[in-house]
């Protein structure tokens, strides 16, 4: 691997290493959300919801679609959500 890859997947690593992160990723497994839902099953205002999707965007990790004033975030891809499973079943088999 290249340095530049090595580093970008490190950054990837650490972007999902944030368990407020790592939580909006695992609901977001289910389905499509708004920033006031997520914000509402977690426990947590929405500015700080927001903070975290921004960033998570900025990975190219979750994506969005409007409808009227609401943003529904969704993972961006299937590889998200195979990275996301893989995780966990190497987590479950420990």
């Amino acid at each position: 691997m290249s340095e530049e890859s090595l580093l970008n997947l490190a950054e990837l690593f650490k972007i999902l290493g944030d368990p407020t992160r790592l939580k909006i990723v695992s609901l977001l497994l289910e389905n499509e959300m708004c920033v006031n839902h997520i914000a509402e099953t977690m426990e947590m205002g929405q500015s700080a919801i927001s903070h975290q999707l921004r960033v998570l965007r900025q990975a190219r990790l979750v994506t969005y679609r409007k409808e009227g004033k609401t943003a529904f975030y969704s993972l961006n891809d299937d590889h998200v959500e195979v990275l996301i499973r893989m995780g966990m079943d190497h987590v479950a088999h420990q």
